[in-house]
Formats: structure tokens, C-alpha cells, sequence
């Protein structure tokens, strides 16, 4: 039960970005109380040993961070830590009958190599470098506004001070941008899968949701690196709730929340734990979850679009490319079928309501980088995770009489893609459970929606937005920090927040400096 019946603020959801929020309102002398509708704090961030008696904890669902500001874990005193990966991404391919691939990484000239191998000449590597010499220059420019104020659009143009840039990042559709930029089919896919992750659009989307998820991609730390958590993401929520905890922060799991009413002033929030009133609520929760807690008619729920598969190996596969070593090949971002034809044709079939004959997949060996997450013993013998990220599966596939089936049916043909580049099968290199079962789990957007409360299982909790504010917005604090919604004292404290998805904390902060702003 909580120990008040009133507080500064109650928090629905005990994710990340609620602790966040938590920690920093209790540090600033709040009162308050987080609810949570699991058995534990971390949401998706989570780390768990997913196969019975095998000692390995695995980062579940989310499990690499790029967009947490070091601000955040400086404000609140974490102790967490993260780890460069020296390789970015490896892509095998066939070129001229011949095994080969693509890896990027931090030695160029190994980079150089790599490009001049595939495609013959330097000219790809030079676009490389001056694409992504492009994307660092906006991200320096745009990671530290997002734990200031909304700037408005003009605001942020002026800021990136780049107009080929904001034209190419922000007004033309990604995939004129990549086309331009890049001839090659494989490097074109490479690129435009940052805008694909989790999110269900095409190179040349009118939305450009897809800009704006590539944007969220590029732009994290000022650098747009991609950092390994040590000890699993898990250890990054541990420590999150130990500090709203030590701050004074009330936290009760297993705690569902039913209803949110106020009148703008004040107000009170049904739970399993009874009814509790408070100043300001924020809600770590997406858009269409709070429109049904406050009564409201929701709108549509965002689509999730994306297959999360996790695995433990007794040794990695070896490759068809007999200049890849394995070690490097997975200790960055290893891509399957997502050369840029693939990716269209992948999502047109998805659109048109089929599984993705040739379903494209990014996979990735956290114990690589951070072998912490795996018992000793295991450690001794070799064994690996690998973590498989497959996009354009959107949750409409996965409604029909039998979703367990086409998940299944999703998985073998997405190992299959990734068997094609092996000398082996991956079968042969999983490991076995207690009782005998293949190391392998997947998760579907609907499995994401049962097992989180994700509405469509959407990752973001719906299309990332650009970060700038809009006259639409409206005026006042929660506004001002892009948290507001159409309630005063209620605020959006989670991904579906203006600059809000990814493994960040910044709407956390956002709706925090929002509330102590109102005093």
C-alpha cells in the first residue's frame, strides 16, 4: 500500500524513463510514488536469464544505448558505465560469384579496404565519409537541445546552421537522400536501416517517419555511437531505481494502474493499491494507454513492426567470406538481407499483408564487448549471446487465427537469410537449456504488446516526432519540455513524449524539469 494518500507526483510506470523522472523530482525534495504494473521496474530495459538453468543474463528486449545523456547519469549518480564498440557493422555479400562483405569500423584504413573490396573503387568510401561527416555535424548540434527546452523548427535550423543538411535530414524524403549520396545497393540498405528500426515505412515515405527514426539513430551522445551496456541493460534500470529509491521515491510493483481523473489542479489515481491524489501525474506509458486510463477514446494504436529474437552459442558460426573473422564480424552490427532492393521489397510484402519472403534482420554479440552478462563457466567454454533485430514485421501480420505459427514461420525464414551467409547452420552452434530445449527465444510485435503493454507493440510508442515544438503545442511548462498533454497537471513522462523513444531517459528528465519549472 502506498504510505501517503497525496503526493507531488505519482508516476505511472516504472520503466526507465519513469525512474528517471522519479529520481529527479525526489531529489529536488518531491514526494513520490511510482506504479508498476509488473513484478519489476525496467520495462523494456530489462535483463533477465531467459533459459532455464543456463547462467546467462540477457538483455531482453531493448539492449544497446546510444541517445542517454551523460547528463542524466552525471544529475542522478549512477553508477553504470558503457562500452565503445570498435567495430560498427559488418554486411556480408556475393560479389562476382564471390563470398564477401562490408565492414565498417574504427580503423579506416581496414574501412577503405573494405569499400574499395566491394564495390571496386574509393568512391562509396569518400560518400561515406562525407555523409556521416554530415549526420555527426547535426548531431553535435542537436543532442544537447534535448535536455533543454523545445526549440521551436526555426530555432533548431538555426542551430544546425546547415541548410544542405536540414534539407537532406529534415524536408526531403530519406531515400532521395541516400540515392544521391550512394550508388551502391549494399551501402544504400546499410544506411537506411537506422531509419527502419522499429518503425514500418520506406526509403521514400511522405511521412518521413523514417527521417525521423534515422534522425533519433544518428544524433545520440553528439557522435551517434552506438554503446554496449555493461552488465545488460538491466544494470542501467538497477541503478535508476536505486537512486529514485535513495532519493527518497516510493516504488511499489505488481501495482496495475486503472484510471487517472483531474481537473487540471489536482489529481487522484485508481490503482490495485486503492486511490492516491496528486499535484501532477506523469505517465510513462504510450499516448493510447493514457487515453484509456483517463476515460478518453484512444486514438489507434501505433503499429510495432519488428521481431526480437534472443540466443545463447557454444561458439559463433564461422563465415562464407573468407576474410571475415567472426569476432569482428559480430561484435558490431552484422546485417542480413538488407541491401537497399531487399529492404523495398521486404516492406511491400509486409504491406501488402504477407511475411517477408526474404525478411531482413540486424544481429548483434553483446558478450563480445561485455562478457560480464555470462556465468564464468560459460565464459571458460566459449559460449556467446547473439541478439537478432528483424524489420518490416508489422503486428498486423501476426493477428490472425495463428500468431504463434507465424512468428515461427517469421523465425526460420529470417535464420534461413543468416544460415545463407554461414559455412554451418546456426542450429549447430546453439546451446541447450535444462531440459534440453535450443537457447532461442523470439518475440513478435503482439508478444511485445502482452508481455509490456505496448499498444501494436510499438517500440516508440507510436512514430518518433522531430525535435523541435510546434504552435500546436500549445503554451506552459509541459509544453515548453514537450511532455504536455491535453490535461495540465498530466504529462507524458515516456517514449510517446516529443524526443522521446530509444533507451534515453530524456522524457523522464523532460517531464521532471517540466513539473519542478511549475514550482
Amino acid at each position: 500500500m502506498p504510505e501517503r494518500t497525496f503526493y507531488d507526483a505519482v508516476i505511472v510506470g516504472g520503466g526507465h524513463n519513469g525512474l528517471v523522472a522519479a529520481a529527479y523530482l525526489a531529489r529536488a525534495g518531491r514526494s513520490v510514488l511510482v506504479l508498476e504494473r509488473l513484478d519489476h521496474t525496467g520495462g523494456a530495459a530489462v535483463s533477465g536469464r531467459v533459459f532455464p538453468g543456463v547462467d546467462a543474463r540477457l538483455s531482453r528486449y531493448s539492449y544497446l544505448v546510444s541517445l542517454l545523456p551523460p547528463k542524466i547519469v552525471r544529475d542522478l549518480g549512477l553508477r553504470f558505465a558503457v562500452r565503445k564498440r570498435s567495430v560498427s557493422s559488418y554486411t556480408p555479400a556475393v560479389r562476382g560469384g564471390r563470398d564477401t562483405g562490408l565492414f565498417v569500423g574504427s580503423d579506416e584504413g581496414a574501412t577503405r579496404a573494405s569499400f574499395a573490396r566491394l564495390t571496386g573503387s574509393d568512391r562509396e568510401y569518400g560518400a561515406w565519409q562525407r555523409f556521416y561527416g554530415m549526420t555527426r555535424r547535426v548531431a553535435e548540434r542537436v543532442f544537447p537541445t534535448l535536455t533543454e527546452p523545445l526549440p521551436t523548427r526555426a530555432a533548431l535550423r538555426a542551430r544546425i546552421d546547415d541548410a544542405a543538411a536540414w534539407e537532406a535530414l529534415f524536408e526531403r524524403p530519406l531515400g532521395e537522400t541516400v540515392e544521391a549520396a550512394f550508388a551502391d545497393e549494399l551501402v544504400r540498405g546499410v544506411v537506411l536501416t537506422d531509419g527502419l528500426i522499429g518503425t514500418f515505412a520506406h526509403a521514400h515515405d511522405p511521412s518521413l517517419a523514417q527521417n525521423r527514426c534515422f534522425l533519433y539513430h544518428v544524433v545520440g551522445g553528439g557522435t551517434g555511437d552506438w554503446d554496449v551496456p555493461v552488465g545488460g541493460m538491466g544494470a542501467l534500470t538497477d541503478a535508476l531505481a536505486d537512486a529514485a529509491r535513495t532519493a527518497g521515491a516510493e516504488i511499489i510493483t505488481g501495482c496495475s494502474v486503472t484510471g487517472i481523473a483531474t481537473d487540471g489542479r489536482t489529481a487522484e489515481v485508481t490503482c490495485a493499491a486503492g486511490t492516491v491524489g496528486a499535484r501532477h501525474v506523469l505517465v510513462n506509458a504510450a499516448p493510447h494507454t493514457l487515453a484509456a486510463l483517463l476515460g478518453e477514446r484512444p486514438p489507434e494504436p501505433a503499429e510495432g513492426a519488428q521481431l526480437k529474437v534472443n540466443m545463447l552459442l557454444t561458439r559463433l558460426p564461422r563465415l562464407r567470406d573468407p576474410d571475415a573473422d567472426p569476432r569482428l564480424a559480430f561484435s558490431g552490427t552484422f546485417h542480413v538481407a538488407e541491401a537497399y532492393g531487399q529492404l523495398e521489397t521486404a516492406y511491400r510484402q509486409a504491406a501488402a499483408g504477407a511475411l517477408p519472403a526474404v525478411p531482413p534482420s540486424e544481429i548483434y554479440c553483446h558478450s563480445l564487448t561485455d562478457p560480464s552478462i555470462l556465468g564464468t563457466d560459460l565464459v571458460r567454454q566459449g559460449y556467446q549471446t547473439l541478439t537478432l533485430f528483424g524489420l518490416h514485421t508489422p503486428a498486423r501480420l501476426f493477428t490472425g487465427d495463428d500468431p504463434d505459427g507465424t512468428r515461427e514461420r517469421l523465425l526460420a525464414a529470417t535464420l534461413a537469410q543468416l544460415d545463407a551467409v554461414l559455412t554451418e547452420p546456426l542450429t549447430d552452434c546453439l546451446a541447450t537449456d535444462a531440459d534440453g530445449r535450443p537457447c532461442i527465444e523470439a518475440r513478435s510485435p503482439l508478444d511485445l504488446e502482452r508481455d509490456l503493454g505496448l499498444p501494436g507493440g510499438h517500440i516508440f510508442h507510436g512514430d518518433l516526432a522531430f525535435p523541435y515544438g510546434t504552435e500546436a503545442d500549445g503554451d506552459g511548462a509541459a509544453a515548453r519540455w514537450g511532455v504536455a498533454t491535453g490535461h495540465a497537471n498530466v504529462l507524458l513522462c515516456g517514449a510517446g513524449a516529443v524526443r522521446g523513444g530509444g533507451v534515453s531517459g530524456i522524457p523522464g528528465h523532460n517531464a521532471a524539469m517540466a513539473v519542478l519549472e511549475c514550482g
